[in-house]
């Protein structure tokens, strides 16, 4: 066979794209009408067989909620792949609950995505009878299954569960969690009370405050007010207890926090309405008692909605299996990996990760440490060579021998280094502006409050009560300490409706303080579809078929980023196939040898070394065809970074080598520092050196590599193409296809520092006149407890209105829009 030699001029070789029919399961374009059944066309097998169970047990209502509802069925699932969950020891684990028979199971199912899932997940009881029940939480993506485990085994469910196209995810972190994070309903309980009870009681107030010169009858004025503490008790006792409770512990650790002038608020207004009420002196102020809770309470369920369904504090077994397959003398047994010991021998397919620090023993391993170390191409390894916990298998079967345990593991010790575990809320930088101003807040308050008194008790002691007790009252610090919270809430909501989830409020004011971004490349500003450019040979639509067919039969990475550029296509009949590991693949197809490998094996003589160095070839008869394939950009990240260049330092750290670096400078500039082949820790002490140089940073990652340094940066944003799939412990996550929102998202959040300071002045403002007044004696308790609540709202109002003002005007969605 000639050598070929292929000229560097590339021309890009893009395929057709199929666009006669869409497939009527998932909606993706087919290349020919081949697979069909009833006037329906589908992509692929997979797709066909799911409409065929579904058709089987009359739920095919699940196609007329919503248009090509279903998942791609991209590839056939392992008939022993779940085989570990006949293990009851392994399944009493997921459990639930369970009586020896009714079980209830709850799995986590990525694939959720609109209500024709909902509805499919929810008639689970249709497909097998062994299941009684079946409920989805759609926000959190969790179906909770009820079963007979005398009809059907947890195996069964799981698998059935997959054939349909919702492969639920189990993982190692499933078995270890203490309590599942649940909605705090003991608030909205609370919120309920205070709502109830302050709407009832205004209304029980609304005769004593039009009453004031006319004067109403003696027994109604005794019953609305006697109704009225009945129904302020539960408001005090229950509804406001998070308030006391949260700021005892902060005088236990000698530190005024945000809610202790609240909870003195509250106290304050309760006690005087309790003695005027009691000794029929006066109404009370139990109106702005309750009035005060309910506002308080509304402003942080509005924050605690916005998150949470998300978890910001994952560790390194989430992404892990919970059982591997073990070689033993018995045969391959599942062995939960909490159990895997030394030279423990482990049997691994393609795409599994590794449990622990072992040696290859058979089989060709390439293997995919992106995931630890952010190194996009694959390592050969040889035999009796060593591999480390976290990559992940891509290509055959392989077997493993066990060098350490799980404990003693490369990737635990990476998880466990204590910069990986640094305490952000230790941080006195981090402190919140509202947290400082509350310090001070009560201090001046009682100090002012005391001059008061002293100098009534000169010139009018019966005036000391009334006007001390006006002062608590229209000081208190409600509208001041509501106008971060609104402020925050709405933002957050803001941003969650375009795609980016906070941990807590404290993480807007830092992104509104940061001055620099560092961004990781693989799987951040790159993504997993791969981009390919062929050059050399034109392929004809034959030839592409007979390409397909020889590069599907191969699990390498280049060879599914062949398939997925060429697209589904018909499979021919072939023979003689041969793979030779590391180098190709070759078969005969219509009596043309095809070979698809380095330009070695399909005997190119291939150009000088560069960054645009073909990856692999293919080689049909003497034609030759070169393919370039690198990680792609992801959508818009160029004018983002440019956007983001004018306002931040840029950087961007990698564990990719640098074969892409003028593709990066392309986009970054030559202003930016561009570091490649970085280890974790590397990262880590790299925003590290730009914090001690005064530099307040934001890291932008994707993977467990970029943990350490998404702990370590002031801000850490995971990048995620799923928000509720497993990430790195962080303070924000991003939706992957909001990247370009990114910019206007860091306008906004600076953009909230002018919002509280207005709120705060006019906040000031109202408290210096209201303090005036009632040092003056001109302002009546009664009238102070009528404003105290209007300027409350009116804060609300500013901070609302001002906000999702600055919003609008950046771009930003300011309500959910359902897609």
């Amino acid at each position: 066979m000639p050598a070929v030699t292929i000229d560097k001029a590339y021309v890009k070789n893009e395929p057709k794209t199929a666009t006669e029919t869409l497939c009527y399961h998932c909606g993706i374009p087919c290349s020919s009408d081949a697979i069909s059944i009833d006037d329906k066309a589908f992509c692929c097998d997979g797709c066909k067989l799911v409409y065929e169970i579904i058709n089987e047990n009359g739920l095919c209502d699940y196609y007329t909620l919503q248009s090509h509802p279903g998942l791609a069925q991209v590839k056939a699932i392992r008939n022993d792949k779940f085989s570990y969950l006949d293990n009851e020891e392994i399944a009493d684990q997921l459990y639930k609950f369970t009586n020896g028979d009714h079980t209830i199971v709850t799995f986590y199912i990525p694939g959720v995505h609109c209500t024709s899932c909902m509805w499919l997940l929810e008639h689970l009881n249709r497909l097998n009878e062994g299941i009684s029940e079946s409920r989805l939480n759609f926000s959190t993506k969790e179906v909770t299954i009820h079963f007979s485990r005398s009809r059907i085994s947890l195996r069964k469910i799981v698998e059935l569960l997959a054939t349909i196209g919702y492969e639920p995810y189990i993982s190692l972190d499933d078995t270890s969690k203490q309590q599942t994070k649940t909605y705090n309903k003991q608030r909205i309980y609370k919120l309920g009370v205070a709502g109830f009870c302050f709407g009832n009681i205004m209304m029980m107030s609304f005769p004593e405050y039009l009453s004031q010169r006319t004067g109403i009858e003696e027994q109604y004025t005794s019953l609305f007010r006697y109704l009225n503490l009945l129904l302020a008790l539960p408001v005090f006792f229950y509804a406001a207890s998070e308030f006391f409770v949260t700021a005892w512990k902060g005088l236990r650790q000698r530190t005024l926090n945000i809610d202790a002038p609240i909870a003195l608020a509250i106290i304050i207004t309760f006690v005087r309405s309790v003695y005027e009420i009691g000794w029929n002196v006066g109404a009370g102020y139990l109106d702005s008692m309750s009035g005060i809770v309910f506002f308080m309470l509304v402003g942080r369920l509005v924050q605690e909605r916005t998150y949470k369904s998300l978890s910001f504090t994952r560790d390194y077994k989430s992404y892990f299996p919970i059982a591997v397959n073990v070689v033993t003398k018995d045969g391959v047994v599942s062995k939960k990996l909490q159990d895997l010991k030394e030279k423990d021998v482990v049997q691994l397919h393609h795409d599994e990760l590794i449990p622990a620090d072992s040696v290859l023993l058979r089989g060709v391993a390439r293997i995919d440490y992106s995931f630890v170390t952010g190194e996009s191409e694959p390592v050969s390894v040889a035999a009796n060579e060593k591999i480390y916990a976290g990559g992940k298998q891509t290509g055959e079967q392989i077997t493993i021998q066990v060098i350490k345990p799980v404990a003693g593991s490369y990737l635990t010790s990476l998880w466990n280094h204590h910069a990986f575990k640094k305490d952000k809320e230790s941080d006195n930088d981090n402190e919140s502006v509202v947290h400082k101003l509350s310090k001070y807040f009560t201090v001046i308050l009682f100090v002012l409050a005391a001059a008061t008194a002293v100098y009534w008790w000169y010139f009018d002691p019966s005036m000391i009560v009334d006007s001390v007790s006006a002062m608590l009252i229209i000081a208190c610090p409600c509208a001041l300490l509501l106008s971060a919270t609104f402020t925050n809430g709405n933002i957050m909501r803001i941003l969650s409706n375009n795609g980016m989830f906070l941990r807590d409020a404290t993480v807007i004011e830092q992104l509104g303080k940061s001055d620099s971004i560092v961004f990781d490349k693989t799987g951040t500003i790159t993504h997993g579809a791969a981009e390919v450019v062929a050059h050399g040979h034109q392929l004809s639509e034959q030839e592409k078929d007979m390409l397909y067919t020889v590069a599907s039969q191969s699990t390498h990475p280049y060879s599914r980023a062949i398939i997925q550029w060429l697209g589904e296509r018909k499979k021919l009949i072939f023979g003689q196939w041969k793979e030779v590991p590391g180098q190709g693949v070759e078969a005969v197809v219509d009596e043309k040898l095809v070979l698809v490998g380095s330009g070695k094996y399909v005997g190119v003589i291939e150009p000088e070394t560069g960054t645009t160095h073909p990856a692999v070839y293919a080689r049909i008869g003497d034609a030759v065809t070169a393919f370039v394939i690198k990680p792609a950009f992801r959508k818009n990240v160029s004018s983002v970074l440019a956007n983001l260049k004018n306002r931040f330092q840029l950087s961007l750290l990698s564990g990719d080598n640098d074969r892409q670096r003028e593709d990066v400078e392309r986009v970054f500039g030559q202003d930016s520092r561009l570091l490649f082949s970085q280890q974790p820790v590397d990262k880590l002490n790299y925003i590290d050196r730009l914090q001690r140089s005064g530099r307040r940073v934001i890291m932008i990652g994707d993977g467990l590599n970029d943990a350490g340094a998404l702990q370590q940066s002031n801000v850490g944003i995971t990048l995620a193409d799923d928000v509720n799939n497993f990430t790195p412990s962080c303070d924000a996550i991003l939706d992957a296809k909001r990247l370009e929102q990114l910019p206007a998202i860091l306008k906004l959040a600076t953009a909230s520092g002018a919002v509280m300071k207005l709120s705060f002045v006019v906040s000031v403002v109202y408290n210096v006149i209201g303090l005036y007044l009632a040092m003056m004696g001109v302002l009546t308790p009664v009238i102070a407890a009528i404003l105290m609540p209007c300027s409350t709202i009116s804060i609300v109002i500013i901070t609302t209105g001002v906000s999702s003002l600055i919003a609008y005007r950046q771009g930003l969605r300011l309500s959910e829009v359902n897609s």
